[in-house]
């Protein structure tokens, strides 16, 4: 009995600290105005394009020549 309650505890305590445990949120700012907030740093492709998973956890690419900047979103 004693084993289980200090089991269901522990899981408890791991489960919380995991929860503050995000992932780094990215804006990809394109040449033609629009914002792209990505799940994850987007990954370099040797094929001109530039890979990244959306908010939506969907895989994406966009041509490299059509991105003006990426940055950092900030978290609270």
């Amino acid at each position: 009995m004693k084993k289980s309650i200090l089991l269901s505890i522990t899981a408890l305590i791991a489960l919380s600290a995991l929860t503050g445990c995000t992932r780094t949120s990215y804006a990809i700012h394109t040449n033609d105005g629009r914002t792209i907030v990505t799940d994850g740093k987007p990954q370099d492709a040797e094929t001109g394009l530039l890979g990244y998973v959306d908010a939506n956890g969907v895989k994406q690419q966009i041509n490299k020549s059509d991105v003006k900047e990426i940055s950092e979103v900030p978290h609270k």
